[in-house]
Order: C-alpha cells, then sequence, then structure tokens
C-alpha cells in the first residue's frame, strides 16, 4: 500500500476532518480514506456515464436514416435460410 503526506492543510479543514471522522466513528486517516477512494470513484463513474452518453450519440447519428431492422430479425431470417450465427 502507498503512503502519502499532505503538506500546509489549512487548520480549517483539519477540524471538519477531524470532527466529521469523529461522527462517522472513524479515524482522520480512515476518513481521508474512505473521501480519496470515493473521489476517485465518483471520477471514473463520471467517466463511464461520458462514454456511454456518447455511445447513444453515436448510435442516434448512425440510425439517423431511417428505420433500422432489429437484429433478432435478421438473425432469424439467416437461420431460417440455413446460415449460422
Amino acid at each position: 500500500m502507498a503512503t502519502i503526506t499532505v503538506r500546509r492543510l489549512d487548520d480549517a479543514v483539519w477540524r471538519r476532518l477531524k470532527a466529521r471522522a469523529e461522527a462517522n466513528g472513524r479515524s482522520v486517516e480512515s476518513e481521508v480514506r474512505r473521501i480519496l477512494g470515493r473521489a476517485v470513484e465518483d471520477d471514473m463513474d463520471s467517466k463511464r456515464r461520458s462514454f456511454l452518453a456518447r455511445v447513444e450519440e453515436l448510435r442516434t447519428e448512425m440510425t439517423a436514416m431511417g428505420p433500422q431492422t432489429p437484429s433478432e430479425i435478421l438473425i432469424r431470417e439467416d437461420r431460417d435460410r440455413g446460415h449460422r450465427s
């Protein structure tokens, strides 16, 4: 596991961290680990949502030319003709 040192932390931030840790029944160190972990998860969730939104934009652009035949119908037609997927 990695270790970090935070220098010149504002006194008000320290007091709020300490109060938050006490309120949650954790040490300040444990509270900071939890805060950092959630911040990284939130960042990844945001990137994932952006990616999925872009995929949806592309899908919309690619199918804007008109109605599309659902894939299950195309697969069924191929199977009926004797092709395997």
